[in-house]
């Protein structure tokens, strides 16, 4: 996702994208570490930096609401 998308979600939507995105991550780690098949194993790297991205901007977001 952009980060234009992620700026126009609430703090709950965006905190249960992240846990999404982490179940995700965590996934494609079990089935590489099982040397089962996977299409792309490289997408890790792409899903942990849009996590990254996610925190990031739920920080933002977060002391955006407190003040």
């Amino acid at each position: 996702m952009k980060n234009t998308e992620l700026r126009e979600l609430s703090l709950a939507e965006l905190d249960a994208k992240i846990a999404a995105t982490k179940a995700e991550v965590a996934d494609i780690k079990l089935r590489l570490a099982s040397k089962s098949e996977v299409e792309k194993p490289v997408r890790v790297r792409g899903l942990r930096r849009d996590v990254a991205r996610m925190l990031t901007i739920r920080e933002e977001l977060a002391k955006k609401e407190a003040k």
